[in-house]
């Protein structure tokens, strides 16, 4: 997922999505303990987008508390 479709979304669709590759990743480290997996790249691209969650969940706080110092 891009950042720019991140950044689209609201905060709450954030954390949405954000809470699902939580629970993919645990999955998946989950299953790679057990077996190999289809994709081991997926984890590295979960690891990614969850950094960017993470980094936009974190320009919306900055941008909200500057709205409301400014406001």
């Amino acid at each position: 997922m891009k950042a720019s479709e991140l950044r689209e979304m609201t905060r709450e669709e954030v954390v949405r999505r954000l809470a699902e590759l939580t629970d993919e990743q645990f999955k998946l480290r989950l299953r790679l303990s057990t077996e190999t997996l289809p994709n081991p790249l997926r984890l590295r691209m979960i690891r990614h987008d969850v950094a960017r969650c993470n980094t936009i969940l974190a320009e919306q706080d900055r941008r909200a508390a500057t709205e409301t110092k400014n406001g």
